[in-house]
């Protein structure tokens, strides 16, 4: 008998399916924070730059979006931040993210944070708008920022 290749890509409605009768579908903030922050950012080489980018964008490519707001909403109801736009320039935007998963942590002054949820923001928009978008994080809570901000490039 022949092996034949199953492996399976998980999908993001993969995700949505959860049968835990238990527990819900809720997972505390503070595990998210451990495995963002000591786990990828204090664990790995380079902050986990090069892990989070790769693994953001791929997510991102991953979401069911079809538009900016489409993105926006989806990140208000994954509850990763409150985005809102907050100035629009000719091949630029700037996104803010309000209520951000950083907030309320120790100020550690040049310290930005949220690159896996700018990459996630990349992988969306590269695919929605099937162009090359670069995101990067110019503003973060954890800086002393009072809001986490990125510089969208299209």
């Amino acid at each position: 008998m022949g092996s034949v290749n199953t492996l399976q890509e998980f999908s993001f409605d993969d995700m949505k399916k959860i049968s835990r009768t238990a527990l819900g579908n809720a997972v505390p903030i503070e595990l998210y924070r451990a495995i963002r922050l000591i786990g990828m950012y204090q664990g790995l080489p380079m902050k986990g730059k090069g892990t989070t980018l790769t693994v953001g964008r791929k997510i991102g490519e991953s979401l069911p979006v079809h538009s900016v707001q489409d993105l926006l909403d989806l990140f208000r109801d994954l509850k990763i931040g409150d985005p809102q736009i907050v100035l629009e320039e000719d091949s630029k935007l700037y996104i803010a993210v309000n209520d951000c998963f950083c907030v309320g942590l120790p100020e550690i002054e040049s310290n930005l944070v949220c690159d896996l949820e700018g990459a996630i923001m990349e992988g969306a928009l590269s695919k929605m708008m099937d162009k090359r978008v670069f995101v990067r994080e110019i503003k973060c809570n954890v800086n002393g920022d009072d809001c986490c901000e990125y510089e969208v490039r299209i």
